[in-house]
């Protein structure tokens, strides 16, 4: 992992969270004043995303900001709906009101199925604290999931037996917030129609969504263009803050 600064939050239930923190210095010319809150897929850890925050920090030049989830990686805890929310919003709030580089920076979250989840509970009630979405393969719910994957639970056995109810919260997401919308149409876990229905729903002014024919649930990050579509949206659609 490029130089970065180890951190432990504590959430609001005692539980602490690891958390990678990669600046840029503020400084520097080329400077973006952009970063990018990276939510993992239920399947990912930190070591899983080395590659992509490499991308987005060296090859894009933003600020990056990972954590594990409760009871992933060294995090404490086991992780459940309740708990991740907790600790989006022990995240959120050092982003805007403890660390002063990131809380003068314009915040994209970029969040693959289960982190896209966590990503719309944070767009929809925390909205302040977001000026750009990145939603990759991500469900409605878990419960709409379920006859779609009856034959890979084993890998959402943590969460089966909670909701992710989310078609509520999209109606919540501020219009202001661009939204990017990535969907693998050969998706085996969450059904395609899925990404369809959240982009139908969402009252963003500006919203895309692109599709990746050929693939599947956990290879559309490899997909031919498809980091050329996320650094030209948020090129394009995230201003650094103060412009």
């Amino acid at each position: 992992m490029p130089n970065y600064e180890l951190v432990y939050l504590e959430t609001d239930d005692k539980e602490r969270l690891q958390c990678f923190l990669l600046k840029h210095d503020p400084l520097s010319p080329n400077y973006s004043n952009k970063t990018v809150l990276i939510l993992s897929p239920n399947a990912g850890n930190i070591g899983h995303a080395l590659p992509i925050v490499s991308l987005f920090y060296n090859k894009f030049g933003y600020n990056v900001f990972i954590y594990s989830y409760r009871g992933y990686g060294k995090s404490s805890g086991s992780p459940s709906e309740k708990g991740l929310k907790l600790d989006a919003q022990r995240v959120v709030k050092h982003l805007t009101e403890e660390d002063t580089q990131y809380m003068k920076s314009s915040v994209i979250l970029y969040g693959r199925s289960l982190g896209g989840a966590v990503a719309i509970y944070i767009s929809a009630t925390m909205s302040k604290a977001v000026l750009g979405l990145i939603l990759e393969n991500t469900f409605l719910s878990i419960r709409k999931c379920v006859p779609h994957i009856f034959p890979l639970l084993r890998f959402f056995t943590m969460f089966v037996h909670q909701r992710w109810e989310l078609e509520q919260l999209l109606s919540l997401i501020p219009d202001s917030i661009p939204v990017l919308l990535l969907s693998a149409r050969k998706d085996e876990i969450v059904p395609p129609e899925h990404m369809d229905h959240i982009n139908q729903t969402l009252n963003s002014t500006y919203k895309e969504m692109h599709t990746f024919p050929d693939s599947d649930h956990n290879d559309t990050v490899c997909q031919r263009g498809y980091w050329e579509i996320i650094h030209e949206f948020i090129k394009q659609n995230v201003n650094p803050v103060g412009y």
